[in-house]
């Protein structure tokens, strides 16, 4: 489980180096959404190596905010506004 954990925190660490130095808003949008889902797997892996259901919350409350993050980012990059 720990071999897991370390995996997906490697991968949040080259997305987050994507998001720093990718060469354009689209780039940097995507590699915040693959941190958030990565993000997402650890509190999940977590919540069962550790026996802490609230954690399960704290996942699904993640994956809520940042799909609603990438929503209004998509449709601020399409030039429309949020109330469209």
């Amino acid at each position: 489980m720990s071999i897991l954990i370390i995996t997906l925190s490697l991968a949040a660490f080259f997305s987050l180096y994507r998001a720093l130095r990718g060469p354009s808003i689209s780039d940097r949008a995507i590699a915040v959404d693959i941190m958030s889902i990565l993000f997402c797997g650890i509190t999940a892996l977590m919540a069962f190596r550790y026996n802490l259901p609230y954690l399960l919350d704290l996942s699904i409350t993640i994956a809520i905010l940042a799909f609603i993050g990438t929503l209004a980012l998509a449709k601020y990059l399409e030039g429309r506004h949020l109330d469209d």
